[in-house]
């Protein structure tokens, strides 16, 4: 039987790992995490799981990962129940099994994980593993959503907007949208963008419109690239500008927007040969700074 290591030492060789892992110093951060994890240390068992099921300085290996998952999880760490739960619902390093997914995924939920909160309300949303049910996929989205998950708000706010599984709230569905686009969320900043064109659960104002897809536009949406080029090609919400139009059109159409391909045309029709040019110019400079 080995020796008891003091705890003190234990908490030492977890900082140690945590400060090789943000440093990207993936062996020695392995070495310092294992010894804590041997310990029975519940968040290096996790970070172990992490290092294995992402191949950090390490072959990739989900059955080794499940090992060190389930250690932590067992103990009652959130995030390890988390990702094991993730595992089981993919199937990787253990057989496939939304049940055993629901299982872990539940009780780091209950612990208040905002991760598994908004899986489980995914997998209810989508009816995988569960009986689909709205009504069960607003609680969660709701519960990781107060805890500032974006794609939760994101989630909760197109119930919201669209009436499933709760009462249609326009307003709400704002609110929620404005939450997760604050937080960076291109989706949110187009539906965002769409309420405030179509002044739904809030006052029409094309220019916020315009501010939001420009937002979620600068991010690569390509159909808030659409919108804003309709927006300055018609000139709702800005000054009509057929060169701003255009470069919009060109990124839009370039992403797969079938719609853009004709905005562009039109908008051609109304440009100079040295217009289109410099709208061209224009998507280059702008492809360059997006890389």
């Amino acid at each position: 039987m080995k020796p008891s290591t003091p705890a003190g030492a234990v908490t030492k060789d977890f900082e140690e790992g945590e400060k090789l892992i943000a440093s990207k110093d993936y062996a020695k951060a392995m070495k310092s995490f294992k010894k804590a994890a041997e310990q029975g240390h519940a968040l290096a068992q996790n970070y172990m799981g992490l290092i294995y099921a992402k191949g950090l300085g390490v072959n990739q290996d989900f059955q080794k990962a499940e090992f060190w998952f389930r250690k932590s999880a067992e103990q009652g760490e959130a995030l390890a129940q988390n990702n094991l739960g993730l595992m089981y619902a993919r199937g990787e390093g253990v057989a496939q099994s939304y049940q055993q997914s629901e299982f872990w995924l539940l009780k780091a939920a209950e612990q208040g994980n905002s991760e598994a909160q908004y899986n489980l309300g995914f997998m209810y949303a989508k009816g995988q593993g569960v009986e689909q049910n709205d009504q069960q996929a607003v609680f969660w989205f709701r519960k990781a959503a107060e805890q500032g998950d974006e794609v939760a708000q994101y989630n909760l706010a197109f119930m919201y907007e669209k009436g499933i599984g709760v009462e249609q709230d326009y307003q709400q569905a704002v609110f929620l949208y404005s939450m997760a686009a604050g937080q960076g969320s291109a989706d949110a900043q187009l539906n965002l963008g769409g309420m405030y064109d179509t002044g739904e659960g809030v006052e029409q104002d094309q220019k916020q419109a315009v501010t939001w897809w420009s937002k979620a536009a600068e991010r690569g949406h390509p159909v808030a690239q659409n919108n804003l080029g309709l927006m300055y090609a018609q000139g709702h919400g800005v000054t009509q500008d057929y060169v701003e139009a255009h470069k919009w059109f060109s990124l839009a159409s370039a992403a797969g927007d079938e719609s853009a391909k004709n905005g562009l045309k039109v908008a051609e029709s109304f440009m100079t040969t040295s217009q289109i040019t410099e709208a061209k110019e224009l998507v280059k400079d702008w492809k360059e700074s997006h890389q």
